[in-house]
């Protein structure tokens, strides 16, 4: 017979258990299928886009899609490509791209994986600052998305509270939380894993490390099992901040999964899926410059749907389609 101090155990580990692995019933938006079958964005030519188009970023601008897209030639330099679209799928590119590497933490490795934010008028893209020798978080603002101006690197590699190697990835709250901003971001712990830490700031210029230990660590045996690294600019809501993420299991499978912080203190994990919601399964996804990846860094929303952009293995650049789902016919989180 379980004593009182057992049964209060079991209650605290149930609960707990339930927190950590609520399902995608509480999400705001449901399940994805793909909106295109094949890329809407690949390789081409022979020049700077030539290797692999992939890792996108897409926001709304004057009522058009505008995309900042990884590019890479046959020599491994990446640049940023920009192409604009009227219904979020069929895409227009510039011939030239809108950020090239010339600063000494970009030279020859290049400028990787944008994510975009957006406050007041000025735009804030986070990207990978990368030399061949090391990466690092790097941030740069524009007003109209084509011309923009370095800010430098915002977190730099080996110097974090936890992380012993690169920073990268930085998914920014689209708003203020208790006088402060907010970036999610990946650094990498001393066993090796790649795992989500948060940084905060004053201005959105000058950002610091929030936490001494990740706040979303790789789970053992899990999708997520050797990679938690951040997606786009989080869904706030008034129920919690919503950050589509990128999980990869031992075999460096990538999938997507959610995570849910708390709205008052982004440090604070409510739930995150127990599956991957997105996964591997086109050729096209299976099979690149590196295989077996589904990777999200773009989200729209369009009226009634979500519209998730991503890379393909590395190579491509996809889209895929969620309905909205209105907070009365969702299941209420726990307390």
């Amino acid at each position: 017979m379980l004593s009182i101090y057992s049964k209060s155990w079991v209650k605290l580990v149930t609960l707990l258990l339930a927190l950590a692995s609520q399902d995608s019933a509480n999400l705001p938006f449901g399940a994805w299928q793909r909106t295109s079958e094949t890329p809407i964005i690949s390789p081409q030519g022979d020049g700077w886009e030539s290797a692999g188009t992939f890792n996108p970023s897409v926001v709304l601008r004057d009522g058009k899609f505008v995309m900042l897209y990884r590019a890479q030639d046959k020599g491994g330099t990446s640049r940023l490509g920009y192409a604009e679209s009227a219904d979020g799928i069929h895409f227009t590119r510039r011939s030239e791209p809108v950020l090239s590497p010339e600063n000494d933490y970009e030279k020859d490795g290049g400028v990787e994986d944008p994510r975009l934010v957006q406050f007041g008028d000025t735009y804030y893209l986070t990207y990978t600052g990368y030399n061949k020798k090391d990466a690092q978080l790097c941030l740069a603002t524009s007003k109209d998305l084509i011309h923009w101006e370095r800010r430098g690197v915002i977190l730099p590699a080996y110097k974090g509270r936890w992380n012993v190697r690169w920073t990268k990835s930085g998914a920014i709250v689209p708003e203020k939380i208790a006088g402060k901003y907010w970036m999610y971001f990946l650094g990498t712990t001393p066993d090796n894993n790649d795992q989500m830490g948060l940084a905060s700031s004053t201005d959105l210029l000058h950002w610091t490390d929030a936490t001494d230990a990740p706040v979303l660590p790789v789970r053992a045996r899990n999708f997520d099992s050797r990679v938690a690294e951040p997606g786009p600019a989080p869904i706030v809501t008034p129920e919690g901040i919503f950050l589509i993420y990128n999980g990869a299991d031992d075999k460096l499978v990538y999938r997507t999964g959610v995570a849910v912080f708390d709205r008052k203190d982004p440090r604070v994990v409510i739930s995150r899926t127990d599956a991957g919601i997105f996964a591997p399964e086109k050729q096209w996804e299976k099979v690149g410059q590196v295989p077996n990846v589904v990777f999200v860094e773009g989200m729209v929303r369009q009226g009634e749907r979500y519209l998730f952009y991503y890379g393909g293995a590395d190579a491509n650049v996809g889209v895929a389609e969620a309905p909205v789902v209105p907070w009365e016919k969702r299941e209420k989180p726990l307390k």
